[in-house]
């Protein structure tokens, strides 16, 4: 069972608790009217489906019912963040030399990530 730190309570929860909501951070068009048939199709249907790491959109159903964000590796299930939305990720897909993932201040321990303390 996976325990998912929710930023806005502030405390790890049971995973029965959330609900995944798909892909985070898609900008919807400036003027749909103006986007053509394929266009649309494109922001409403297509999403990255990554071997990686990935950014995810989640929200706590059962707790505070606020929608958040979540950094999660999609071979490994790891979640490596979770922060508030409009909030940009600590953590990216850009490889490093070493072929790893980081963010600004490079990445924070498993052991950190899941007690909530962010890096």
């Amino acid at each position: 069972m996976f325990h998912i730190y929710c930023p806005y309570c502030e405390e790890l929860r049971e995973e029965e608790e959330f609900h995944p909501k798909g892909q985070a951070h898609i900008a919807r068009p400036d003027d749909p009217d103006a986007c053509s048939d394929e266009e649309w199709g494109d922001y409403l249907f297509f999403r990255d489906n990554p071997r990686g790491i990935h950014h995810e959109l989640w929200v706590h159903a059962v707790g505070c019912r606020k929608f958040f964000n979540i950094t999660r590796h999609t071979v490994s299930y790891e979640i490596l963040e979770t922060y508030k939305m409009g909030a940009q990720p600590q953590v990216t897909a850009a490889p490093r030399e070493t072929g790893e993932a980081h963010g600004a201040e490079g990445r924070a321990d498993a052991k950190d990530i899941h007690e909530g303390v962010r890096a």
